[in-house]
């Protein structure tokens, strides 16, 4: 902890700033071991500070470490206690909420609302970190094994989610609580394959399906993200076809993953395969992105980044192919850059079919 910082503060001074004030969870926690509602308060001197509503003392003094716990109403009395603490800073907050930054303009005015140090500090990984997402890897594999034992023809997608989720959370796995879905998984089946970030539906699995199972979960606060394509019975030529050209493109990304390289050249990678294979109108996302607190992170693996990678970052390469009403493929494995990446998920069955 007392590692992660010294960086966020040395990101702050590259932003002529000496304190660091936090009001979201992720960043909460990667300052100061809690996840709850609370602001963060991170000095020069290194003196951390949580200001939290008194139903979260309590959790926040047990979670904690090293730091400071001021108890204060919700609300104003959050503010208020925040603002006697920093009036003389030079603050950087990460504070979204455009009132909350009026007030705190108005009597801090050396304050900066910027997201850079915080990014800047989680995208590579410590020891600690690593572990957690290599168990969480691990347990995410233990899922795609239930998969091949438990999907069968006549099961709707929601009832391999339950199967799956309730497995999950005895491991100590939970949802991520992603905006953008109203279901924790991704399990799509046929024609609803073709849509990358498909709903969980109702629909039953047919003989000749293809299944995208995608597998993204919060363990210990850190997520790991991995897809594998399941078969039903026999699947269609051009279905296997496609398969294994999403097969080979991903290989050619991981390859290409390796410290100083850039980001474009692993999208590069995987998506010059497809074209070739006149299949690059079917990949409609980009070939990855980062991991960590955040389903998604920097760096982004796409054709418009000209980040580099850097060791101990941990990415995701994920190639695809959508064909609008029959089938959907992609293959995604979470990985830490390396001089050879290590690759997190050891689950490589090729093309179960069920």
């Amino acid at each position: 902890m007392k590692q992660r910082r010294k960086n966020l503060l040395k990101f702050a001074q590259k932003i002529d700033c000496d304190t660091l004030v936090t009001f979201e969870p992720e960043n909460l926690f990667y300052m100061t071991g809690f996840w709850g509602e609370a602001i963060g308060l991170l000095e020069k001197n290194g003196k951390t500070t949580i200001i939290a509503p008194e139903l979260e003392v309590g959790r926040a003094q047990e979670e904690s470490e090293d730091c400071d716990v001021i108890t204060a109403e919700r609300g104003t009395g959050l503010i208020s206690s925040l603002i006697q603490k920093i009036k003389k800073n030079q603050v950087c907050t990460d504070c979204q909420n455009y009132s909350v930054m009026m007030s705190l303009k108005k009597s801090t005015p050396k304050i900066t609302s910027s997201t850079e140090p915080f990014y800047n500090s989680r995208i590579i990984k410590d020891e600690k970190e690593i572990q957690i997402l290599k168990k969480a890897s691990k347990i995410i594999d233990e899922m795609f094994n239930l998969c091949s034992k438990k999907m069968k023809i006549g099961q709707k997608e929601s009832e391999l989610q339950t199967i799956l989720m309730t497995y999950a959370m005895e491991q100590e796995m939970f949802d991520t609580g992603y905006k953008s879905t109203l279901n924790p998984l991704i399990i799509a089946g046929g024609p609803n394959g073709a849509l990358p970030h498909a709903q969980v539906t109702q629909r039953k699995f047919k003989n000749g399906d293809l299944i995208v199972t995608d597998l993204t979960l919060r363990y210990k606060g850190y997520v790991s993200d991995a897809t594998r394509t399941f078969a039903i019975g026999k699947i269609s030529q051009q279905a296997n076809e496609a398969y294994e050209i999403v097969k080979e493109s991903q290989k050619l990304g991981i390859k290409a993953v390796k410290p100083n390289a850039y980001c474009k050249d692993v999208d590069f990678a995987c998506r010059q395969y497809i074209e070739e294979k006149n299949y690059g109108q079917y990949f409609i996302h980009s070939t990855g992105h980062g991991i960590g607190l955040e389903v998604h992170e920097l760096p982004t693996i796409s054709y418009k980044s000209e980040t580099k990678l850097q060791k101990n970052m941990a990415i995701t390469v994920e190639p695809g192919i959508y064909i609008a009403n029959k089938f959907g493929i992609r293959i995604e494995d979470s990985l830490i850059v390396n001089e050879k990446p290590i690759v997190m998920h050891k689950f490589t069955k090729d093309l179960v079919q069920i």
